[in-house]
């Protein structure tokens, strides 16, 4: 009789030790919140949208191109594509952080697909407008553009 009882205390003690190695393990990952933090962040952090990062390269551009008064109509060209894609990455970034949806790995793959499309569609009308500008540009400022379209470096590590 003491053996029968034995059988059954074995996986009995085993279950309770798999349970209570995984209650372990899931618990290992939850926030803590309880616990008082020694410091509490003041700052929060800011996301940079399409649009902020692109009016910061308008300028950022500007500034190292030396853009002139003659060429500041295919410039504006130029910077309204510009705009127009920073505003189509924001509007379809947008509707996938607000997506409640939990999206599967295929579905994952299908987004970042639509976006690399999105991209080369940017670049196909970004290309002329920076073509014609390019062609208008001093030796000095085409010098300056092949250095950051290479590098993508404002003015820094000149020497690449």
């Amino acid at each position: 009789m003491e053996q029968r009882n034995f059988g059954i205390k074995l996986p009995v003690t085993f279950v309770i030790m798999v349970v209570t190695l995984l209650s372990t393990l899931f618990f290992a990952g939850v926030n803590q919140s309880y616990a008082a933090p020694a410091k509490k962040k003041t700052s929060e952090v800011t996301r940079t949208t399409f649009v902020e990062r692109t009016e910061t390269r308008i300028k950022q551009l500007k500034d190292v191109l030396k853009i002139t008064e003659a060429q500041q109509e295919t410039w504006n060209t130029l910077t309204n594509v510009m705009r127009e894609n920073a505003k189509e990455m924001e509007a379809l970034a947008k509707v996938r952080t607000e997506s409640t949806q939990i999206v599967n790995a295929v579905e994952n793959m299908k987004f970042y697909y639509q976006i690399s499309q999105r991209h080369l569609d940017q670049q196909a009308k970004f290309i002329p407008p920076f073509e014609a500008l390019y062609t208008s540009m001093s030796n000095e400022q085409k010098k300056s553009a092949d250095i950051v379209f290479r590098t993508g470096k404002f003015g820094r590590n000149k020497t690449r």
